[in-house]
């Protein structure tokens, strides 16, 4: 495989009609879900097992969760409750990723026409953008596209 093309995506301010038709026009084959808690009853559609239901029905994509791609519960804390700032909350999760060695976890050909799933609407303040950015870093050519 020459390059990986990953995607990310948030469902926050999105209809349900514009999520799935964003993922079927991309050509996105799997759905990465990077939260932590993914079975919120304010996640709407995008709840864990109604999400792998409608992406399946809807678009014939699969779904997998990988809560070692997503922050600690304190890394989330001291950014949303305790209003930290995003400089602090980038080195945490980025220090995270590392300690974890997420690069060697996950392969190039399962992030291959993959997305990203998380809740944020934009990509510049998310953990998405992070992981993508960090596995591009460990593995070389990636492109990243933000839906």
């Amino acid at each position: 495989m020459n390059e990986v093309k990953v995607f990310t995506i948030g469902f926050t301010k999105k209809a349900a009609e514009d999520f799935f038709t964003r993922l079927t026009k991309a050509g996105v084959k799997r759905v990465i879900d990077i939260r932590l808690n993914n079975v919120s009853q304010l996640a709407g559609f995008a709840k864990r097992d109604d999400l792998r239901y409608f992406l399946k029905s809807i678009a014939g994509i699969d779904y997998l969760h990988r809560p070692d791609l997503a922050p600690t519960q304190e890394i989330l804390d001291a950014f949303k409750k305790h209003k930290g700032n995003w400089s602090s909350y980038e080195r945490d999760f980025l220090s995270l990723l590392a300690e974890r060695g997420v690069e060697k976890g996950i392969t190039p050909s399962l992030l291959h026409e993959a997305c990203l799933l998380c809740s944020e609407d934009k990509p510049i303040q998310c953990h998405r953008r992070l992981v993508a950015e960090y596995l591009r870093a460990k593995w070389g050519k990636m492109e990243i596209i933000h839906l």
